[in-house]
């Protein structure tokens, strides 16, 4: 699953700076099981049937229906620079079935110290 394009992008109220990203298949319901490996997943099924939001604290959030072509981005402004292709990875990665995780939890853990640096000096 790839990302095509950002169909639509502003700047929210909270400072964070979101995008709805075009996706070229519809998200799978495992894609959420599978980012769990990364953050925090909840299903939000009061807000329809496949609802799910997925939190990485710091970074960005991912807000979707599996079975859409769409999902929502909404990225920590201060870091985005530094997380955005962790999301085209993200999707790009995403397989069936068992997966390695290995190259993407090594590139999470580079990522994340610059975040913190950038963010907590530390």
């Amino acid at each position: 699953m790839r990302i095509l394009r950002s169909v639509r992008h502003k700047v929210c109220a909270d400072g964070s700076f979101m995008k709805e990203f075009l996706l070229d298949a519809p998200v799978p319901e495992g894609f959420f099981a599978y980012l769990e490996n990364f953050g925090k997943v909840e299903a939000l099924p009061n807000l329809g049937e496949g609802f799910y939001k997925f939190e990485k604290t710091d970074w960005f959030s991912i807000k979707g229906f599996a079975g859409d072509t769409t999902v929502e981005v909404r990225f920590k402004k201060e870091v985005m620079d530094l997380t955005v292709d962790f999301v085209y990875f993200l999707f790009s990665a995403y397989r069936e079935g068992p997966m390695d995780l290995s190259l993407l939890k090594r590139r999470e853990e580079a990522i994340e110290r610059r975040v913190q640096e950038h963010l907590y000096g530390s």
